[in-house]
């Protein structure tokens, strides 16, 4: 039986009277990549948010590494090892590329990733270390984000639209870094529109539609018609 890094019962979550997500079951096996799927306002990044402790839920709603996770809080959460890149990247603006990429690591996890590592793995954050990090292309803020994240050498690493609003060859490009980012055993969800993208780098997938799960299976098995049925609602 896989070894679940991430178990998640009947998970519901709320913006105040507003439901986002009813009971969503979910697992994740060590060291998989899983794409979760879903057109806008499906609950994807309430998803991503809920398991990074950025909304409140019942502690065992959320299990990392058999632990219940689910009330904590995000610093909490970071610490036990799971980091979010969020979407639209959120950088500290006043701050430089490379002050950026520092605040990542200081929860003082140990593990592979330190500067020189991330600045391996994207070479034009070096030479743009000293900039302010908002200065930078949105590819560029984008590879700021994700070093960020690496930083804090997280087991479990979640991307929420790391492709939205870029360039195809800047998209190609972060997606041909990702081997190099889970090659040694990390976890990732990978929340994306583009379909054909997630099912390409993952091995299973989710499909949310209104909150719900509406279809999962393995990324090299769903068909066109089943992804259509389960991201529109359509039969």
């Amino acid at each position: 039986m896989p070894d679940m890094v991430l178990e998640i019962y009947g998970l519901d979550a709320h913006y105040g009277d507003f439901q986002a997500l009813y009971g969503i079951d979910m697992n994740v096996a060590r060291g998989e990549v899983l794409a979760i799927i879903g057109a806008n306002g499906a609950g994807k990044t309430t998803l991503l948010r809920s398991i990074a402790g950025l909304m409140k839920n019942r502690d065992d709603q959320i299990r990392y590494n058999g632990t219940a996770i689910g009330a904590m809080r995000a610093d909490q959460v970071a610490r036990l090892g799971i980091a979010l890149v969020p979407e639209g990247r959120q950088l500290f603006p006043s701050l430089s590329v490379e002050e950026n990429l520092v605040i990542g690591g200081q929860i003082g996890r140990k593990g592979p990733w330190s500067l020189s590592e991330i600045y391996a793995l994207f070479p034009i954050l070096k030479e743009r270390r000293h900039q302010q990090s908002t200065s930078l292309s949105g590819g560029q803020q984008q590879m700021v984000a994700i070093g960020r994240a690496l930083m804090a050498n997280p087991d479990l690493i979640l991307f929420d639209e790391i492709s939205l609003g870029l360039a195809p060859v800047i998209i190609k490009s972060i997606y041909e870094a990702l081997p190099n980012i889970v090659g040694e055993g990390m976890t990732a969800l990978i929340v994306e529109q583009d379909i054909a993208r997630a099912l390409s780098v993952s091995s299973r997938a989710y499909c949310l539609q209104e909150g719900r799960v509406s279809l999962e299976g393995a990324s090299g098995g769903l068909s066109r018609a089943e992804i259509s049925r389960a991201y529109f609602g359509v039969t």
